[in-house]
């Protein structure tokens, strides 16, 4: 807990001998006592996260002052200020205590001065808690998986997180970029360009969450792609995770985690120019506002113009984004922030179609067959507040609210029975708010603590639609002499806008770990949830799930002090509005996750690794009967019940973080399963359950700083390698097929540390320019032969005041 100096009191300038013992006494008698320290020479960044975790001291930062800086380490038990001093030899740093157990770092005076020591007030932060300026592939804790603060080791599940260095080094934008990178996860295109979908063990992502608030992804509509100037890190959970989103898909949970205020002042200046005239520049400033540091605040403002590789392509997207930090007392935060982002695109819906029979079309990489007039118009506008308090014995509240609203605007056409175009114009407005509210803190019992959260959710989502106007404006499409550029846009006549559909989730949870001897932990949990939706349109399609629990339980043993095994079992659901016997809706999709492992951890976490076999059975999806009778009115064309079963098996491999003082890594090797297990369609039992995802995925990015005096540069790259993907279609004379064979890709980095403030980048992606398809065409409505970006690079340069 923080305890700031009293008010008035002004501390005279020390000598830098004098400073620890006036640090050990500020500190308090947790940091005075002696602790146990085994760091090895390694780079600075990572000793002082290992330092903060083996002695509970919380140390603060720019990360511009440790950049590029190594430490000596420390090994023997040593209070907690000496061993700080240890590890700072020779980096021409040293520290000033902020209250509590908290230090900041800064500039060493220079010889013979004095260090004044400033009044402060700072809330302590512990390293890990944030990836910014860390200059690692991995993090310390997250709450993803179980809502509880556990790092990856001590996860019961595949967990991964893409940091705020790996989103720089590869030059990230979009969160479409943190999923092509991420381990585990299948950038999907098969809806068309501007419609991707995210897909793990073989089923489709359908909820992105935002600061831990679920948010649906509506994966068959066009959507804003969250922009990254805004975002700390990703962290990413593979397989179900009905605890942190209750109804949903059990492919798994993406966790987007904003950027906070820092509690010293930076500011970045970022911008890049890159093949195909793409232009982008961030402006990214933050600090106190206050003298004592009690009132912070962030600005980013981000802006990117590009065009394509395809002919009359283009797009460009707008951010802002500002957040504030209160410290409102000693054991409580108050943060309000707010953003508004706009996207614009004329390539969204379709691709290239197939040879009739199957086959590519073989159609040069820059074709568009849609028209230059075509847009969507993508808005969005957001609100988040949480209010933390600290309480007695490390226990704390929080409460957060969010509120986001996305009005897009879309006219679109597809080249629908192989030569002729659909053209389609629709507007859609989705409105999501969400509250939250927990209580979290350790607890003892038989001698041992353990942890818990209980809190209650609300989520809602209000959706629109309307404006609605579709037809076919062409017969038979030349489509190897088609100009983009050479049509006129047809009169449309819009429809009137339509009426909402809502959708409820009130939620009750808890998860709790348990240390039931000193190697083993037990980790369960549960939510309640009650689910509406409700049809405005057409009420007789409305209905509620009342009760629904949601299981977690995982086992946790630790071999030795770097490694453990485990074993979990966690559920989702997912509602359907299909309707049977007695027009009652069925019951809700049942997805459930079994994973055995292991982990390791390395370096006090600055690296871990992890392997996992995994199943997924999803049940109860809707299969059609064969006839209505029972089924409710005679106006039912249809009738349905809870049957069928899919089956996901496989495993799952991962490196994040550090190997060496300067190289960091991220890796992963997945392969996925998925069959039909039971349907009412008896020929496809056995059968892949969507051939369109690939079984084998392989990803790769690693950066390497050069020792001595090259240590100014870096040099990396990436590789990415799938296995096939096909579909398939017909019978008998009337067969095809449609595939795209595995392939890779690779991608280098450069990078050059001109001076303390000038960072110089160069990225190039497919670097042997090769040629193939992100996703592929599915007969003569489904004209998704979707080319991947030929090689291409980017500059960037990066001014930190």
């Amino acid at each position: 807990m923080h305890h700031p100096l009293p008010e008035g009191l002004r501390i005279k300038p020390l000598s830098v001998a004098s400073l620890t013992m006036l640090c050990g006494l500020m500190s308090g008698l947790a940091v005075a006592d002696s602790h146990t320290f085994n760091i090895p020479q390694q780079p600075l960044a990572s000793a002082l996260n290992r330092l903060a975790a083996q002695s509970g001291l919380q140390v603060i930062f720019d990360g511009t002052l440790v950049v590029g800086k190594s430490s000596p380490g420390v090994v023997g038990t040593k209070e907690p200020e000496v061993a700080l001093a240890e590890v700072l030899k020779g980096s021409g740093l040293t520290w000033r205590a902020t209250g509590g157990n908290s230090v900041m770092l800064e500039k060493a005076p220079e010889s013979g001065s004095t260090l004044q020591l400033g009044e402060t007030s700072i809330q302590g932060r512990v390293m890990g808690e944030v990836t910014e300026n860390t200059g690692s592939y991995t993090t310390g804790a997250m709450q993803t998986a179980t809502k509880l603060p556990l790092t990856l080791r001590e996860t019961p599940q595949s967990v991964s997180v893409v940091t705020r260095k790996r989103m720089d080094d590869k030059a990230m934008t979009t969160i479409s970029d943190v999923v092509q990178s991420a381990p585990g996860i299948y950038l999907n295109n098969s809806g068309g360009a501007g419609r991707p979908t995210f897909s793990a063990r073989g089923f489709d992502v359908d909820t992105i969450l935002y600061d831990g608030f679920p948010t649906s992804f509506l994966t068959y509509l066009p959507s804003s792609e969250a922009n990254l100037a805004m975002y700390d890190r990703v962290e990413i959970v593979r397989g179900a995770t009905g605890l942190a989103q209750g109804a949903g898909s059990p492919a798994g949970a993406i966790n987007l985690i904003r950027k906070r205020p820092p509690h010293e002042f930076q500011a970045t200046l970022t911008g890049s120019a890159g093949s195909w005239d793409d232009y982008s520049s961030t402006l990214d400033i933050g600090g106190p506002l206050n003298e004592n540091g009690t009132l912070r605040a962030r600005t980013v403002i981000s802006r990117q113009d590009a065009k394509s590789f395809r002919d009359s392509v283009g797009s460009d997207a707008d951010l802002f984004y500002g957040v504030v930090d209160a410290d409102l007392s000693d054991s409580t935060t108050l943060t309000l922030g707010a953003y508004r982002q706009k996207d614009h695109t004329n390539y969204v819906w379709g691709g290239l179609p197939m040879v009739r029979g199957g086959g590519h079309l073989g159609l040069s990489r820059d074709t568009f067959l849609g028209h230059d007039w075509e847009y969507m118009d993508n808005r969005t506008t957001g609100y988040f507040a949480t209010l933390e308090h600290g309480l007695a014995n490390d226990w704390k509240l929080r409460m957060a609210a969010m509120q986001s609203t996305t009005h897009t605007d879309v006219l679109a056409s597809s080249i629908w029975a192989y030569n002729r175009h659909y053209l389609w114009t629709q507007a859609m407005e989705q409105k999501e708010t969400g509250y939250d509210l927990a209580f979290s803190g350790p607890f003892q019992l038989l001698g041992q603590e353990h942890d818990l959260t209980v809190g209650v959710s609300k989520r809602q989502l209000d959706y629109r639609t309307g404006k609605l106007w579709e037809a076919f404006i062409d017969n038979g499409t030349d489509l190897f002499t088609w100009d983009p550029r050479g049509h006129a846009k047809p009169d449309i006549v819009k429809g009137p806008n339509g009426r909402p559909e809502t959708t409820t989730q009130d939620s009750l949870y808890a998860s709790t770990r348990l240390r039931l001897t000193e190697p083993l932990s037990l980790i369960l949990g549960g939510r309640l949830d009650w689910y509406e939706f409700e049809n405005r349109t057409n009420p007789e399609s409305s209905y509620k799930v009342t009760r629904n629990l949601t299981r977690y339980a995982g086992l946790v043993y630790d071999l030795t002090p770097h490694h453990s095994v485990y074993v979990s079992y966690t559920d989702i659901f997912k509602p359907q509005t299909e309707k049977g016997i007695g027009a009652e809706v069925i019951v809700p999709i049942v997805g459930e996750n079994y994973e055995v492992g292991i982990k390791g951890e390395y370096f006090d976490g600055a690296l871990n690794a992890s392997a996992a076999i995994f199943q997924i059975d999803q049940k109860n999806r809707a299969l059609e009967l064969p006839d209505v009778k029972g089924c409710g009115t005679s106006a039912i064309s249809a009738c349905y019940e809870a049957s069928g079963l899919v089956r996901s098996r496989g495993i799952d491999l991962e490196l994040q973080g550090a190997l060496t003082e300067n190289w960091q890594l991220a890796g992963g090797y997945t392969y996925t399963q998925t069959k039909y297990v039971s349907d009412t369609n008896a020929t496809l039992e056995g059968q892949d359950f969507n051939r369109r995802l690939p079984r084998q995925l392989f990803k790769l990015s690693t950066i390497y700083t050069l020792p001595g005096d090259l240590q100014r540069w870096r040099i990396g790259g990436d590789v990415y390698q799938q296995s096939q993907i096909r579909t398939s279609g017909g019978s008998g004379t009337t067969a095809w097929q449609n595939r795209q064979g595995s392939y890779t890709v690779a991608g280098l980095v450069a990078g050059y540390k001109a001076s303390e403030q000038l960072d110089l980048q160069l990225n190039v992606n497919n670097l042997f320019d090769r040629t193939y398809y992100v996703s592929i065409a599915n007969g003569g409505y489904d004209p998704y032969d979707i080319y991947g970006d030929p090689r291409n690079m980017k500059l960037t340069a990066r001014y930190s005041f």
